[in-house]
């Protein structure tokens, strides 16, 4: 089922995009030793290793949103920061999104717990084509919190040069052909390890930076816990 989110491009005029199709590319660390870490550090908490790397998790393009609270079935979801690249059919856009997924879910199925959550993205977009030059250096964090008032813990933390090249994604994706990916498509591209391992948290914030030019995406969400009843 289709989406439409309202973006505000870097020229500051909005644009509503269709999403028709929402793919999360796991397990997408540039560096092998680094995939076997972020392997290692999900065993850890029960998640059963991937069958090969990277992998292509569909997802209902209905779980895109960009409000400042969700709602989660339990404790034990957390955030990921992500790059998002967003093809409208005209542009290939650079954004930023968090791929919100429930820990208990994943211990028996990484694609089950990949729908269970929604996947906050941020409002505002950069043209592509005018970073693909220097998207190594692009930085990206996340901060976690548990309470309004507490203060931020950094979280994750790396370039996008940890994260194999976007455009290497996006061909080896069912949606893509040429660097391009058919109209409609929304691709988060993966994340780092957490800092301090992964865990749960009410608050999260992200940020991707180009240091070129001082630009910040920003997006910041709450997630509300609802009971689990048996």
């Amino acid at each position: 089922m289709s989406h439409k989110l309202v973006f505000v491009t870097d020229a500051g005029a909005e644009r509503a995009v269709v999403i028709e199709n929402l793919v999360v590319a796991g397990w997408t660390a540039r560096d092998r030793a680094a995939v076997d870490h972020h392997i290692e550090e999900l065993a850890a908490i029960g998640v059963p290793p991937p069958s090969t790397v990277p992998l292509y998790y569909r997802c209902a393009a209905s779980l895109l949103t960009q409000a400042p609270v969700i709602e989660v079935v339990g404790g034990d979801s957390s955030g990921e920061v992500e790059p998002a690249l967003i093809d409208d059919g005209e542009t290939m856009w650079l954004g930023l999104g968090s791929d919100h997924t429930d820990r208990k879910a994943e211990s028996y199925s990484v694609a089950i717990s990949k729908q269970a959550c929604a996947k906050p993205v941020a409002r505002e977009l950069w043209r592509f084509d005018e970073l693909r030059d220097r998207l190594d250096g692009l930085e990206m964090a996340s901060w976690v919190r548990d309470d309004a008032g507490a203060e931020w813990t950094l979280y994750q933390q790396g370039t996008l040069g940890k994260i194999r090249p976007l455009l290497d994604l996006v061909d080896g994706s069912t949606f893509g052909d040429g660097g391009r990916m058919a109209a409609g498509t929304l691709m988060m591209c993966g994340t780092f390890g957490a800092i301090g391992g992964v865990r749960p948290a009410r608050h999260f914030r992200m940020e991707l930076r180009d240091p070129a030019s001082g630009r910040t995406l920003t997006h910041e969400y709450a997630a509300d816990v609802l009971p689990v009843i048996a």
